[in-house]
């Protein structure tokens, strides 16, 4: 079904009791940019919602009756009504008007119009206090006062009259369920917090040799079997105290000896470069790692990092083979 009337010089249209909800939330009921019409009657025609220009070019009109209908908010525009006097949405299923364009315009008209939400399934929640707010600001607007009640979210149902109480009390809940909501977020954030930062503290070995090896290449760590040449046989790890026993013993024995090249932080070590990122690249570069270990190794610093380095190293960079004795 479709019809478009040509209403430039009609004064009332009652479309009443005709079923027409289906139709109207898409399309208008004129074909007029401009109307004459002063009564616009469209109650009991099942209409859940109507197309938003539907009232557009009826600047003359001050009566509309949507009563008995099954709109739930209002959604169409009013900008143009602007000599309504009385706007009849009672017996509905309104629980709220969530467009703040449309109360405005609503506010804007009540100096001379009167409107009637009486009857309506209006809801008393947190989300619909504002809406509860500008139905105690305006009562003044509205067409009666009995036939207004709200409904709590644990079904209660509370008489309109009593607006003021209704919106004292839903500023009280909604506070405390403010104040219940960013509690939980807070408590949340503050496991995720703890719980990163555990997963941090257990990876911090691994994370640090990747920043350590991403550094080096710029890019993501290419595994070292990708390499047919060490620069070292042996990187070296050691604390100062046995400083003598490596210069005296180690050196000569192996170097000289055995014609294996290591890697001595006193004496490889870049210049300039931080100590961290020369451990890493020494130990990269290295065939393998050889702790000398010692009371003064194990609480030294920078002897456990090169210890640590080494075991990252042979666990995600060798396939899990043994890179250090």
């Amino acid at each position: 079904m479709k019809f478009c009337f040509d209403l430039a010089n009609v004064l009332a249209l009652d479309l009443r009791n005709n079923s027409l909800g289906v139709y109207l939330a898409s399309n208008r009921y004129t074909s007029s940019n401009e109307t004459t019409l002063k009564q616009v009657d469209l109650s009991s025609n099942e209409i859940h919602d109507l197309t938003f220009p539907i009232f557009h070019g009826h600047a003359n009109t001050t009566k509309i009756n949507l009563s008995y209908n099954k709109l739930t908010d209002i959604s169409f525009d009013l900008s143009h009504l602007v000599q309504l006097e009385i706007l009849d949405l009672s017996h509905n299923n309104i629980w709220s008007v969530s467009k703040q364009s449309s109360l405005d315009i609503l506010h804007k008209l009540g100096t001379t119009a009167k409107l009637d939400l009486s009857y309506n399934r209006l809801k008393c929640s947190c989300k619909n206090l504002p809406f509860i707010q500008w139905l105690l600001e305006n009562r003044n607007m509205m067409v009666q006062s009995i036939g207004y009640t709200c409904r709590y979210e644990n079904g209660q149902i509370a008489d309109m009259r009593d607006a003021s109480q209704i919106v004292m009390l839903l500023r009280k809940d909604c506070r405390t369920y403010t104040l219940l909501i960013v509690g939980v977020t807070v408590a949340i954030l503050i496991v995720l917090i703890f719980l990163c930062a555990g997963l941090i503290f257990r990876y911090r070995w691994k994370l640090r040799y990747l920043l350590y090896m991403t550094r080096h290449k710029y890019k993501l760590y290419k595994s070292i079997q990708s390499h047919k040449h060490y620069k070292y046989d042996a990187f070296i790890s050691y604390a100062n105290s046995e400083t003598g026993f490596i210069m005296n013993g180690v050196i000569p024995n192996l170097e000289r000896n055995h014609n294996l090249n290591l890697c001595i932080h006193q004496r490889d070590f870049i210049p300039g470069e931080d100590i961290t990122q020369n451990i890493t690249n020494g130990i990269h570069q290295s065939k393998m790692t050889v702790c000398i270990l010692s009371q003064s190794f194990l609480d030294s610093y920078y002897c456990m990092f090169e210890f640590n380095m080494a075991r990252m190293e042979s666990i995600y960079a060798r396939e899990g083979k043994m890179c250090f004795s």
